[in-house]
């Protein structure tokens, strides 16, 4: 049988989010019939996509809106992967200094032009960084966050390799 492959797909400018979609793959590795394939946004190309079985997104919230490096990262392979993964599973995880909601509220929006199909609620992980010095400082995501990112991921391949999703 081949294995499944779940595409974690991150980006970060602070660590928070690298941090966050780490613990999700340390979690997701838990299910040895699962491939996890772990890319920067910058790295994520349509073949990559196209190649997943399931998608776990994990991006800080810039400005109210997902950071410029993700949204680039959709804008590069939105079309040439349109109408070839409808139906695929996602999970996101949010690094935000106060509220996320604007990040996950876009992220959802693509998710639903391609049709995937959202299996885990979105997390969002709020750090708390409201100053300029606060927000470009390097974060430490609490222990109980990283938790909770490793036991999304490995919720996320254990569904998939028993093929729930």
């Amino acid at each position: 049988m081949t294995p499944k492959r779940l595409l974690i797909i991150w980006h970060s400018r602070t660590g928070g989010s690298e941090a966050l979609a780490l613990a999700a793959a340390r979690g997701a590795s838990a299910a040895p019939e699962v491939h996890i394939d772990l890319r920067r946004a910058d790295d994520t190309d349509a073949a990559a996509l196209c190649a997943a079985d399931a998608y776990l997104i994990a991006a800080p919230e810039n400005l109210a809106g997902l950071s410029g490096a993700m949204k680039e990262m959709f804008d590069r392979t939105y079309y040439a992967v349109l109408g070839q993964i409808e139906g695929r599973p996602y999970a996101t995880i949010i690094c935000a200094g106060s509220d996320g909601t604007g990040a996950q509220r876009q992220l959802d929006r693509v998710a639903t032009g391609w049709r995937l199909r959202r299996v885990v609620e979105g997390m969002i992980v709020i750090t708390g960084a409201q100053t300029g010095a606060a927000i470009w400082a390097a974060k430490v995501i609490e222990d109980k966050d990283l938790a909770a990112a490793q036991q999304l991921g490995a919720a996320l391949a254990e569904g998939l390799a028993a093929g729930v999703f």
